[in-house]
Formats: structure tokens, sequence, C-alpha cells
């Protein structure tokens, strides 16, 4: 793996209190700048894969809906009211 430099500005007072709560950590203010440069990076290709899985999962709703494949809403209801009920019941202190 090459290394490149990436350098930038920042305040001396940031920086030294940086560098200094590094060191409590026993780490270099570079290595914690490279774990959460690698983290942010992590973070932000999993938020993209997910917005795309999302996009998709909304997309083959809206395909079904349009060919017509819909559930009559008292159907819905009916079915959420049965297991709402079974649900308290299992919650239920026996007596």
């Amino acid at each position: 793996m090459s290394e490149a430099t990436f350098t930038f500005r920042v305040d001396d007072s940031l920086k030294a209190e940086f560098s200094n709560a590094a060191k409590t950590c026993d780490r270099s203010a570079a290595q914690l700048l490279r774990d959460y440069m690698r983290e942010f990076v992590q973070q932000r290709q999993e938020s993209t894969a997910y917005d795309t899985w999302f996009r998709r999962q909304v997309e083959i709703g809206l395909d079904s809906a349009n060919a017509g494949h819909l559930i009559p809403a008292h159907e819905v209801e009916a079915k959420f009211a049965a297991r709402r009920t079974a649900a308290r019941l299992r919650l239920e202190p026996a007596e």
C-alpha cells in the first residue's frame, strides 16, 4: 500500500489538545486521524449501500402495488388485531 501525505491547517491550540488527548490513549495524533478517516469512509460506504438497498425495496413495493398486488386495509387490520390479541395473551400472567 502506498502512502500519501495529507496536509491541512488547524489552530495551534486544537493541535496541541488533540496531540495530548491522543497520548493519553497511547496513540499518535496521526494514528487517530487515520482511524477516524477509515471509520468515516466505512460509514459512508455503509450508508450508501443501505440507501441503495432501501431505494430498491421501495421500487419493488411500488412495482408490486402498480401491478395490483395489494391487500385490502380491512384484511391487514384484522391480521394485526389478531396478532396484538395473541401477544397480549402471551404477556398476561396466568391466573
